[in-house]
């Protein structure tokens, strides 16, 4: 009879349980059970781990072994316990010392020739881990980098069994060819301390060279732009095609801060999960950029499928830019879906497998044509549009979704003139970042010691009593409500705006320009003050 245990995490979104892997073996019929709630990606684990074993060159037990996964009342799935069953099934038969074992996490799928894989959220995985109390994990080789990103965790990548055999029983280390699904980088170097040889990566349209200077006239929507990525707003965008939106959206990314380190993580731990991670860039130290489809479904956007659910594109674009070109032609309730993720900054998905919550906290860009065939304007007559049709299409976005939206801004057909000219046409990308960070400090200093990171989150009750504007600056505002063309709540998103508006020029305070700004912003309707900095005017 013997006994031996390892640890494992399950995990649930991006949250993860330790679990610990048990071995028994007990005379009689051989026979391998695995018990504790396994789905059937698991189950077929006792196939891939037998055969490990064996082509590793150890002995199979030929007595009744049963593998139990603790807590039972855990949904686990995925080939990730691969490596914890193969390692507590080695310690049982005592092929390796089962005393460490039980201070080991292992995370990792085997092949049936033992060569070891990685599985999706690694990161995650680990991250539960540490904050368990483990401070060793074993992973394949070519997810080391990523697991190293975790401070205060030992790791150790191995390619194969037969290497984590040798390295548990004091032996010398066999040498093995590399994975080809694997990262093309040579990481087994015995235990790796956290940051060490981990590479940084992007996932941002910043990597393929775009600049805001490459975008033609504009004004009003480059402000939008600007002042959309000081206080995190939600941005609309609406012209005709070829007007410059889908440009806007793109550079957009590359004006936002970088990531902190926290962030940083949060970030990488939703794509890790995703398997979107690429090869030798295990961090991601950049605002995301995630633009789907029209044609995408709810699940694909709020996040969904199967068994336990995987994230979506909300939450693929968390801490950067969910982009929604052709907005109006998603479908209304994948839209709607979004209205819960917009406030709450998270987004809860209930299966019948288990509930999951992914991190959420995006900044949303809506690009749309202003009628079907994207000529219609007050007095243009090209379009063909009938008006009902107009009206039909308008009316896809829905008032509470565009009521959730702090900047709405009509994009201008590009004129020849704009096109031919050959001055200087405006700021680039790396001028607008630079006072975007610097509009970003002064409101992080504002709101030091609350809750709230940017000017988009503070309630307006906060900004009505704590933080207020200056005598006179909302009485513009104030009649728009008295008149009806403002309710509370846009009041509310306007004052948001009017402070990020002021970080931006660098006023302690918004005044009455610094509103009217806002109010043209949020409303489209023109109120004779000039575009900001980076305009190009």
């Amino acid at each position: 009879m013997g006994f031996a245990r390892t640890c494992s995490v399950a995990l649930m979104g991006v949250e993860g349980v330790v679990v610990e892997v048990q071995a028994d073996l007990e005379p009689g019929v051989a026979s391998f059970a695995l018990v504790g709630l396994p789905d059937k990606s698991l189950t077929e684990s006792r196939d891939r781990v037998r055969a490990a074993v064996v082509n590793s060159g150890a002995e199979w037990p030929q007595k009744k072994l049963t593998v139990g996964l603790s807590p039972a009342s855990v949904p686990k799935s995925g080939s990730g316990f691969d490596l914890a069953v193969a390692a507590a099934v080695l310690g049982a038969t005592e092929r390796v010392d089962p005393r460490p074992l039980a201070d080991i996490v292992m995370i990792g799928e085997l092949g049936l020739d033992g060569r070891a894989r990685p599985v999706r959220g690694i990161l995650p995985a680990v991250l539960a881990a540490a904050d368990a109390g483990y401070e060793q994990v074993v992973v394949p080789e070519s997810a080391a980098a990523e697991a190293s990103l975790v401070p205060g965790v030992c790791v150790l990548g191995v390619r194969s069994l037969r290497q984590l055999i040798a390295v548990l029983a004091d032996e010398p280390v066999p040498e093995e060819e590399a994975d080809r699904q694997g990262r093309p980088d040579p990481l087994l170097a015995g235990l790796r301390m956290p940051g060490t040889g981990a590479a940084t990566g992007t996932h941002s349209p910043a990597d393929r060279g775009h600049d805001l200077a490459d975008v033609v006239g504009q004004a009003a929507a480059r402000t939008a732009v600007e002042v959309a990525a000081a206080g995190g707003h939600h941005l609309f965008l609406e012209g005709p095609p070829g007007a410059g939106k889908t440009m806007l959206a793109e550079r957009l990314p590359a004006v936002l801060p970088r990531l902190t380190r926290p962030e940083s993580l949060e970030v990488t731990a939703v794509h890790s999960l995703a398997g979107l991670l690429p090869p030798g860039k295990p961090l991601i130290d950049t605002a995301p950029y995630c633009a789907p489809h029209h044609s995408a479904t709810m699940q694909s956007l709020v996040g969904g499928g199967p068994g336990i659910a995987r994230p979506g594109a909300v939450s693929l674009a968390h801490r950067g830019v969910l982009f929604l070109d052709e907005a109006p032609e998603f479908s209304g309730h994948a839209l709607d879906a979004l209205r819960q993720p917009l406030e709450a900054g998270h987004v809860v998905i209930a299966r019948s497998a288990g509930v999951v919550r992914f991190p959420a906290r995006f900044l949303m860009v809506l690009a749309a044509n202003p009628c079907p065939c994207g000529r219609f304007s007050q007095n243009d007559e090209h379009c063909e549009c009938p008006t009902s049709l107009v009206r039909r299409y308008q009316a896809r976005l829905s008032g509470p979704l565009l009521d959730r939206v702090d900047l709405r801004v009509e994009v201008d057909r590009v004129t020849r003139a704009e096109l031919t000219a050959t001055g200087t046409r405006g700021d680039s990308t790396a001028t607008v970042a630079e006072r975007v960070r610097a509009a970003r400090e002064r409101s992080a200093a504002r709101l030091t010691g609350t809750p709230w990171h940017a000017n988009s989150e503070v309630p307006g009750r906060e900004l009505r009593t704590r933080w207020r504007a200056a005598p006179g600056a909302l009485d513009q505002a104030e009649r728009g409500l008295e008149r009806g063309l403002l309710t509370a709540r846009g009041l509310d998103r306007v004052l948001r705006v009017a402070w990020s508006v002021a970080d931006l020029v660098g006023h302690d305070r918004p005044d009455a320009t610094d509103v009217a700004l806002a109010l043209q912003l949020r409303t489209g309707v023109p109120r004779g003050v000039p575009m900001l900095l980076g305009a190009g005017t």
